[in-house]
């Protein structure tokens, strides 16, 4: 175990570089102003000045070396400070290009804890919920509720957050007057937001772990504990979702980061200060070190889930072989 968690963490290193690598390239590469110089000041002289305080001048593949920590950063005369390495690799995530003055480490600290907070509670409701909803409608197969519990799904997983979002605000603000529309505030402020995100992933949890648990359903280990009598609610818990919850653990690995990096459609619905508009609004002002913090903080989050699914899937099945 601890050779694998190793091997997965140097991995980590290259998926990074690889992602971050790329990112900046085709931001490099695509039409735009990075730099937010006004007209008047779009001179030759003014725009080579900002792109050598950025880091920004000589060839692309140099500029992401820099960037990343391979290479010298230009020399800050004004601050006096030498040439030297400092980049991704020494925690240098840079200072934004739009944002004058503003590290790219301290906008993301600012946006992360929120993104983080709703994606957290999204990710328990969906695991909580969908499990539970999947159970019943495995045991009860064929039945008005199993019925009813995958038409709900269906709905659910078809509804965009754009209009599931909008719709709970009207109910349960507008008209109810039991919740804020939107901003962030109390725990109060996160429940529109949790649910609207949770919504279509709760019911991809429960038409997964439905399919899982009535496969499980018919092998002979599960007869077996029924033919000595053991209650059904028993058997479902100890014996048969111990099984069946592996294809939903997969399935968490990817959707656990996604959730935890923020949602753009919920984040502008709720007016939530969120990583999802910092990463969208980063590619539309090709902010090429904004965008590389968000993707850097993304790839981050979605390997050390999948390594955690990789532990999850040893300890629920010893007879998973890491190696």
């Amino acid at each position: 175990m601890p050779s694998f968690i190793l091997r997965r963490i140097i991995s980590l290193v290259f998926v990074l570089l690889f992602a971050v690598t790329v990112t900046f390239c085709l931001l490099r590469n695509a039409p735009g102003d990075p730099l937010n110089l006004g007209e008047k000041q779009r001179t030759k002289e003014a725009i080579a000045l900002e792109e050598r305080k950025h880091n920004l001048d000589g060839p692309i593949w140099w500029q992401c070396m820099r960037y990343i920590g391979l290479a010298k950063k230009n020399a800050d005369e004004a601050h006096g400070r030498p040439a030297r390495f400092s980049g991704l690799l020494q925690g240098d995530f840079a200072k934004s290009t739009k944002m004058k003055d503003r590290d790219v480490w301290e906008l993301i600290g600012v946006a992360l804890p929120t993104s983080l907070t709703i994606g957290g509670i999204a990710l328990l409701l969906s695991t909580s919920i969908g499990l539970w909803l999947g159970s019943i409608a495995a045991m009860r197969k064929h039945t008005w509720l199993d019925t009813a519990t995958m038409l709900g799904a269906l709905m659910a997983i078809s509804v965009p957050t754009f209009v599931v979002g909008p719709a709970l605000a009207l109910v349960f603000s507008l008209w109810l007057g039991w919740l804020p529309v939107g901003g962030w505030g109390g725990i109060s402020s996160l429940v529109l937001p949790s649910v609207t995100l949770a919504g279509p992933f709760i019911a991809y949890i429960a038409r997964l772990s439905r399919t899982s648990i009535l496969e499980v359903l018919n092998q002979d280990f599960v007869r077996t504990a029924h033919a000595k009598g053991l209650a059904e609610r028993r058997v479902l818990y100890k014996h048969v979702l111990k099984v069946a919850i592996l294809p939903v653990v997969s399935f968490l690995g990817p959707l656990a980061a996604n959730l935890l990096t923020g949602s753009l459609v919920v984040e502008s619905v709720f007016s939530l200060p969120g990583m999802g508009g910092f990463f969208v609004n980063s590619v539309t002002n090709r902010d090429v070190f904004l965008c590389c913090g968000s993707v850097t903080i993304y790839c981050t989050l979605l390997v050390a889930m999948n390594l955690l699914v990789d532990i999850a899937y040893k300890w629920l099945d010893p007879r998973i072989r890491l190696e």
